[in-house]
């Protein structure tokens, strides 16, 4: 099964991600984390990338649609994956759709989790992170308590950066401005699949697979 996942910022993506690949035993592929393998491994895109990103630049989607296209054609990808990140625009999401009629690949999938603004603005806001450990806990989580649960380092907690509301919703904008007219375009040719994000974490990922289940039918 091959399924490209799309959502917001605070949607569930990530965790969703996780237990997929999890259960139906194939590779999440998140695009930033393969960008900064190839580029680590010093393969010749990855040179290229780097180039690019040093000048403080973004990297062109020729570049990340090969370095995509060597990611998918490794053997752990056989028999699916789980693209994450990518396409965040509608030529990325053409230029995509090119690659996968050139692999040859089938039943793909794709996947939007959905969420109002305003809940996921006050998930992000109740977000703390360990300042040691790095791990993220809601309020409610550690109300009451002074040291981490994972590293037990006292006084860590704080609020990341990306969790305060004003730069929340600046994400969301460009979430929005950018990614929309790529959920659009595979709605229109029936192929999106569209599922709450905001339920309980079990259920969310039921709904997705009873969603894709329906459209195997």
């Amino acid at each position: 099964m091959r399924l490209i996942l799309f959502g917001a910022p605070g949607v569930g993506k990530g965790t969703q991600a996780k237990i997929l690949a999890s259960r139906l035993n194939i590779p999440h592929i998140s695009t930033g984390d393969i960008l900064r393998e190839a580029v680590k491994a010093k393969t010749p895109l990855g040179i290229k990338a780097y180039e690019i990103m040093s000048r403080g630049e973004l990297v062109p989607d020729d570049i990340m649609i090969g370095i995509i296209n060597e990611t998918l054609n490794q053997a752990r990808c056989k028999n699916g994956f789980i693209l994450d990140g990518f396409p965040r625009t509608l030529p990325q999401a053409k230029e995509l759709e090119k690659l996968l009629m050139e692999l040859k690949l089938e039943h793909v999938f794709y996947v939007n989790l959905t969420a109002n603004g305003d809940e996921i603005i006050r998930r992000l806001t109740n977000r703390r992170a360990c300042k040691v450990c790095q791990n993220i806990f809601t309020l409610s989580e550690i109300e009451g308590k002074n040291s981490c649960p994972i590293c037990n380092s006292t006084d860590s907690f704080y609020q990341r950066e990306d969790d305060k509301e004003d730069v929340i919703r600046n994400r969301l904008e460009v979430f929005s401005t950018t990614t929309q007219p790529v959920l659009d375009y595979y709605d229109r040719r029936g192929i999106l699949v569209t599922v709450d994000g905001l339920g309980a974490i079990d259920d969310v990922t039921t709904s997705i697979l009873t969603s894709i289940e329906a459209k195997l039918e």
